[in-house]
C-alpha cells in the first residue's frame, strides 16, 4: 500500500494504487507493462468530512451501476464497498492484475480495443473527487466482466454468425465473477480463466509461431500451376521444391525435378493437411499448398475462439466428430483410442452438419431408414408424381405403419404441405443406413451410421450426406463402445447383426458425443494441422472476430 506523506509525519491520504509512485506520478512501467497510476491527490486534501466523501463514493457506485443488474446487485450486497479503486493490498493487486490481462489480451486473439486499457488508465488518471473514484469503481468492473466473460466462453455468440452453430456455450454467472474474485487470489483467479484444454495451449504456441512467421514474409511465393506430379520439370516445380522447404518438409535442396525427395515432402505435407497421402500435388492439395500464413493464422484465432465456446467438461470417455476432418473419433482420458473416416453433410444449403453435443445411449443393429420428411416431400414425392413405382425399394406407409400399395395412390394431387404418407427402408445390406447406427436423440436428427456407398471414403472431400455422419468402420467403432461393457464385444454385436432382426443395443455407460468444426487442429505430437473450411463457417467467424475488433499480430505494415 502506497501512501502520501505530509511534512509533520501524519498519513493524510492513500494513494489509489501503485509502488515508488510519488505525487506528481503519472504512470509507471512494470515489466512491459502500464500497469501503476498516481491519482492526483487535491481532491482528497480538500476540507470536506470523511463521511461525505464515502458518501459520495457510494451514490456514484450506484448510480453508474444502476445500467448492469449483475453489477448493481453485487454492489449493493457488499455494501458499495470497492473492489478496485480502496487502497488496500487486495485492491492494488486486483487493479494490477486486470491491467495486466487486458493489456495482454491480444495474445489470446481478443479485441484488445473492447476494453481499451488505455482509456481505462486515462479514467483512473483523471480521477479527482470521491464521486470520480465511484465511477472509476464501477468501469473497472465493467471491462472486468467484459473480458472475463470473453476469455472464458467466447467473444461471439456462435448462433449469431452461422445458425447451424447450436453448442450450448457454458456462460457464468457474472455476479459470480466478481464475488469469486474478491474471495481469491488475484494473478490465481485471472490465469484460470482461460480455457485449460492442452489444445488451447497447444493454439496459443502456433498463433505466436505463426504471428512470427508472418512478419518473416511468410512461406514465399505460390507455386503457379494447377497441379504437379512426379517426374515434372520446371519453375512450377521450382517453385515448390521452395515452398516445400520454407514450409519444413523437405531439407535444402537445388532440385529441378520433382524427385522422390519432393514426392515424399508432399506426401508429409498431405497427411498434415488430412489428404490423401499419394505424392502428387492435385488441385485438392495445391489448393492448400498455396494458402498462405495469414490465413493459416486466421485458422488458429478462429480456433482459440472455438475452444472458447467448448471450454467445458467433455467427458471421461467421449466421441469426437470434427467435420472439416471428416474423422470420427473415441477418445478416452485424452487420448484417441479409436479413429475412422466420415462423410458429413453436403455442401448445398440444407445438408451441411450442424455442430452441437448430446448423448449417445445406444445403437440400432440392423435399423430401418425411417426417411425424413424434408428427404420425402423434396426428392421421393417429385419421383413418384411421374412414376408411382420410383423408390420401389423404401416402402410407403400410412399413419398407423401399415404398408400402402402404391398403385392405389394418386401421388399427383399431393403437395409437400399436405403428402399424408411416410417411407421406411427395411433393414439390408443395402439399406441407406448400413447395418447399424449409433443414437444420441436431438432435435437436428443428426446420428452416426454405416452406409452401402463404401467408395466415398477414398475422397479427399467427404461431405456427401443429408448432413449425418456416416462411418467408414461402422463394425470396429461399435465394438470400441462395447469394449467396456463386454468380454466379447465383437462376437455380442455379431449374433445380433447376423439375426437379421432391428434390434436395440443399450449403452451401459452413454457416450458423450461432440460435432466439432476445426480447421485449425493438434495432432498426437503437440503439432497444428489445417483443414479447409468446407462450410465457410471458420472464414464468417473471423469476419465477426474482425469486426469486433481481434487482429492478426505479425502483419507486415
Amino acid at each position: 500500500m502506497l501512501t502520501f506523506q505530509k511534512k509533520d509525519g501524519t498519513n493524510r491520504v492513500h494513494l489509489i494504487m501503485g509502488d515508488n509512485v510519488t505525487r506528481d506520478s503519472k504512470i509507471v512501467r512494470n515489466g512491459g507493462f502500464l500497469t501503476v497510476v498516481a491519482f492526483s491527490l487535491a481532491a482528497f486534501f480538500a476540507p470536506t468530512p470523511v463521511t461525505a466523501q464515502v458518501t459520495a463514493f457510494k451514490q456514484a457506485v450506484a448510480e453508474s451501476a444502476s445500467s448492469d443488474t449483475d453489477i448493481a446487485a453485487f454492489y449493493q450486497s457488499n455494501g458499495y464497498a470497492p473492489i478496485w479503486t480502496g487502497s488496500s493490498d487486495a485492491d492494488r493487486n486486483r487493479r494490477a492484475e486486470l491491467l495486466r490481462a487486458i493489456q495482454g489480451a491480444a495474445s489470446h486473439g481478443l479485441p484488445v480495443s473492447r476494453y481499451d486499457p488505455t482509456t481505462l488508465m486515462a479514467t483512473l488518471q483523471a480521477v479527482r473527487s470521491p464521486r470520480d473514484r465511484g465511477l472509476a469503481e464501477v468501469e473497472m468492473s465493467r471491462v472486468f466482466l467484459q473480458y472475463a466473460r470473453d476469455i472464458q466462453t467466447g467473444v461471439l455468440i456462435p448462433k449469431r454468425v452461422d445458425a447451424r452453430i447450436v453448442r450450448d456455450i457454458p456462460y457464468r454467472d457474472r455476479k459470480a465473477y466478481l464475488t469469486g474474485l474478491v474471495d481469491a487470489k488475484p494473478g490465481a483467479f485471472f490465469r484460470a480463466l482461460p480455457p485449460r484444454s492442452m489444445e488451447y495451449n497447444a493454439l496459443l504456441k502456433e498463433k505466436v509461431a505463426m504471428e512470427r512467421l508472418l512478419s518473416q514474409g511468410g512461406w514465399g511465393k505460390t507455386v503457379p500451376a494447377k497441379s504437379l506430379e512426379a517426374g515434372n520439370k520446371g519453375q512450377a516445380v521450382i517453385a515448390l521444391r521452395n515452398r516445400m522447404i520454407t514450409m519444413g518438409y523437405l531439407g535444402r535442396s537445388n532440385t529441378m525435378t520433382y524427385d522422390a525427395a519432393l514426392v515424399d515432402a508432399v506426401q508429409q505435407f498431405q497427411i498434415a493437411h488430412g489428404l490423401n497421402p499419394d505424392g502428387k500435388a492435385g488441385a485438392a492439395t495445391m489448393k492448400q499448398i498455396n494458402i498462405g500464413v495469414e490465413k493459416r493464422l486466421q485458422s488458429v484465432m478462429v480456433a482459440l475462439e472455438r475452444e472458447r465456446w467448448f471450454n467445458t467438461e467433455r467427458g471421461k470417455r467421449h466421441i469426437l466428430v470434427n467435420i472439416p476432418d471428416f474423422t470420427a473419433k473415441v477418445v478416452d482420458d485424452g487420448v484417441v483410442t479409436f479413429r475412422t473416416r466420415s462423410v458429413v453433410g453436403a455442401l448445398s444449403s440444407d445438408r451441411p452438419t450442424p455442430e452441437f453435443s448430446d448423448v449417445m445411449e445406444h445403437m440400432v443393429v440392423n435399423p430401418s431408414w425411417y426417411v425424413p420428411r424434408s428427404i420425402v416431400t423434396k426428392e421421393y414425392l417429385p419421383a413418384l408424381k411421374r412414376n408411382s413405382n420410383a423408390a420401389s425399394h423404401i416402402e410407403i406407409t400410412d399413419s398407423r405403419g401399415r404398408k400402402v400399395n402404391r398403385s392405389a395412390v394418386n401421388f399427383s394431387k399431393y403437395s409437400a404441405r399436405n403428402f399424408p404418407y411416410s417411407m421406411r427402408q427395411p433393414p439390408s445390406k443395402g439399406n441407406a443406413l448400413g447395418l447399424v447406427k449409433f443414437m444420441f436423440p436431438n432435435k437436428h436428427n443428426i446420428y452416426l451410421h454405416d452406409t452401402p456407398s463404401k467408395s466415398l471414403f477414398a475422397r479427399d472431400v467427404r461431405a456427401f450426406s443429408h448432413g449425418c455422419i456416416r462411418l467408414q468402420d461402422p463394425f470396429d467403432f461399435a465394438y470400441a463402445l462395447l469394449a467396456v461393457q463386454s468380454d466379447d464385444p465383437q462376437g455380442e454385436f455379431k449374433r445380433v447383426l447376423n439375426s437379421g432382426r432391428e434390434q436395440r443395443i443399450d449403452l451401459v455407460e452413454p457416450v458423450p458425443v461432440h460435432i466439432i468444426y476445426r480447421t485449425a487442429v493438434t495432432n498426437a505430437r503437440g503439432h497444428t494441422e489445417y483443414r479447409d473450411d468446407i462450410y465457410g463457417r471458420d472464414g464468417r467467424i473471423w469476419n465477426a472476430l474482425s469486426k469486433a475488433g481481434v487482429a492478426l499480430g505479425g502483419v507486415q505494415g
